[in-house]
């Protein structure tokens, strides 16, 4: 097949907009699968874990075969996820594609994160192809929702195609536009030095690692020596192919089209999204002057947390299920972490909220897992007096403050769609968070977009849920990661009976440590049970207490057994327990039950 009949292209929403619905109407009408074979709905989104969310947590490509015209055309589909947590894998995918088909929910309109992807489209230099999708439903308003489109994005409400993935209504019609508009694929030619770009990998248990990959130049075969120039590995190719979606055998891959690669690897940090995999044109291999495809970067999570087993024999058996899920997924990252209360387990790194959600799932239903999962925390920057920098993701782990020149945290831009009338309630609570704001967008008379800048520990435990009830559920939200910036921050330690816990130690900012180390001493008093002496709990910055609780002793009568007879006697009894209760409480120790642990870690 020729080059000029290639088109290579992808799906872009927001969450819920009907993607993966529109995706299955490609494979029916290309009948790439045949409608027998659909057995439910979302047929790319594989995990059963998709299929009941709805949403698409992996991307998935698909190789299609339309006639048009008269005109054979292979067309690549690339479904990629809508979460912001993934949105450096729908980056590399994006620049795997010449042209988007960005779908719109006809009855909800844009939202936040329809416009994050349509913008990274856009600096990918796609070509946008509008849709408007669930035409079918009663509330959907076809007209003012293209306009909508046009007003946010500058795409004419004219080329705005109406559908309803659901019933298939001018699916078509898309295809036929895939067509005339998307591009056909740049790239150099066969005979020229191979360079395809990673979009994905994964893990298969009889294969190793697979790579997904979009060939710019060059081609490649089973049996060729080609090298990842990231890490400047060697690797023979087992076997070469396309997807349909299940793998297709091919005997070459060709410039211009996407396939993948059977690498024998047994890890997928060899092969990471957005590497380049490379062969010499000729026959001397000069390596190291060989350029990559530009946007390749390690991806760092920004999101830590500890996970623990409830029983502490399943320590082995997590263990194994997250190095088997690293296999598959290259941006989960976990090493050791010993707790007080919680005993062994991992502290774990994830992109966000939702990664960190789907880990613990899949921790639980795949490999049968009872797991206690902590508050979600962030990554710090320390600075040092020394001038070195050393990054941190526990408060534990912070280093003596007298050797300590500053700390920084990470930033996030965090854009919000909202209707206006929630303007007022969205700017007190940003402003809460230590948000700084940036600015304010109207798309149309009704819709705003307001622009924040905000620390990432600020958003990640409650802010959404916040959000969605001070707007009744109408705000959707979107951030990327700015940079890190140095603040008055400063740890809080929580020390009981004088003892420091360290798994209660937080990081915070000094305008907040007051307010926060009141509220988890006051926590703590309701949680621990009383014992035969008086238990101080205390917040501290360093040697100053800023917030104390006291937990009072039992009290038992010991002078109600005696009966008349001289006072001092009572008093006699009296100072001796005074003086056991003072002997107790200098060597009495305080067991924190594992439920105030877990009630302030998930606070």
């Amino acid at each position: 097949m020729k080059q000029e009949s290639i088109r290579n292209f992808c799906i872009i929403a927001h969450i819920d907009h009907g993607k993966s619905t529109l995706a299955d109407r490609f494979l029916e009408v290309t009948n790439t699968i045949s409608k027998r074979d659909m057995k439910h709905g979302q047929m790319l989104d594989t995990m059963e874990l998709e299929q009941e969310r709805g949403i698409t947590i992996k991307l998935q490509p698909v190789r299609m075969d339309w006639e048009y015209e008269g005109e054979k055309y292979i067309l690549n589909l690339i479904d990629t996820p809508g979460h912001v947590d993934f949105s450096y894998e729908v980056s590399r995918s994006l620049a795997a594609c010449e042209g988007a088909i960005l779908v719109v929910d006809a009855t909800q309109g844009i939202e936040a994160q329809t416009l994050a992807n349509c913008y990274m489209a856009l600096e990918h230099n796609l070509e946008i192809i509008p849709v408007l999708n669930k035409i079918d439903l009663p509330s959907a308003d076809p007209e003012k929702r293209a306009q909508e489109i046009e007003d946010a994005l500058g795409l004419p409400k004219e080329e705005v195609i109406a559908i309803s993935a659901k019933e298939g209504t001018n699916v078509e019609k898309v295809l036929e536009r895939v067509v005339q508009k998307v591009p056909v694929p740049s790239g150099g030619k066969d005979k020229e030095e191979l360079k395809a770009l990673i979009f994905d990998s994964v893990y298969d248990s009889y294969r190793g690692v697979v790579t997904y990959v979009r060939l710019f130049s060059g081609s490649v075969k089973k049996g060729d020596k080609v090298y990842f120039l990231s890490n400047k590995k060697e690797i023979d190719v087992l076997e070469v192919g396309y997807f349909k979606p299940k793998y297709v055998a091919a005997e070459e891959l060709h410039s211009g089209e996407v396939g993948y690669i059977v690498t024998g690897l047994k890890s997928v940090r060899d092969a990471r999204v957005g590497d380049t995999i490379w062969q010499s044109s000729g026959s001397e291999v000069d390596i190291m002057n060989a350029k990559a495809l530009p946007g390749y970067h390690i991806v760092k999570p920004f999101v830590f947390a500890g996970i623990f087993c409830t029983e502490a024999n399943d320590y082995p058996l997590l263990r194994e299920a997250l190095e088997k899920l690293k296999m598959n997924d290259s941006a989960l990252s976990f090493q050791p972490e010993n707790s007080v209360a919680l005993g062994y387990g991992f502290r774990c790194g994830f992109l966000g909220l939702l990664h960190m959600d789907i880990v613990q799932e899949r921790l639980e239903r795949e490999y049968d897992l009872d797991l206690i999962m902590t508050a979600p925390s962030v990554s710090y920057e320390i600075i040092m007096k020394t001038g070195e920098t050393i990054v941190i993701s526990s408060a534990a782990d912070l280093p003596d403050p007298t050797k300590i020149d500053g700390i920084k945290e990470p930033w996030v831009k965090v854009e919000i769609l909202t209707p206006k009338d929630y303007i007022g309630n969205i700017m007190t609570l940003c402003s809460e968070k230590r948000g700084v704001y940036k600015n304010i967008n109207y798309l149309d008379k009704n819709k705003v977009i307001v622009i924040f800048e905000m620390p990432l520990a600020s958003i990640i435990v409650d802010f959404y849920d916040k959000l969605k009830g001070l707007t009744s559920g109408y705000a959707s939200m979107n951030y990327e990661y700015l940079e890190y910036r140095r603040d008055h921050l400063v740890k809080l330690d929580i020390m009981v009976s004088g003892e420091k816990v360290d798994a209660l130690s937080a990081i915070v900012h000094r305008e907040e440590s007051f307010y926060v180390g009141q509220v988890l001493t006051k926590k703590l008093k309701d949680l621990i049970p009383k014992a035969q002496f008086v238990i101080p709990i205390q917040a501290a910055i360093g040697a100053k207490v800023i917030a104390r609780e006291t937990i009072p002793a039992f009290r038992k009568d010991v002078t109600g057994g005696l009966y008349g007879g001289d006072y001092s006697r009572k008093r006699k009894l009296l100072e001796k327990q005074k003086k056991g209760k003072k002997r107790m409480k200098m060597m009495g120790k305080v067991a924190l039950p594992q439920e105030a642990f877990m009630a302030i870690l998930k606070k």
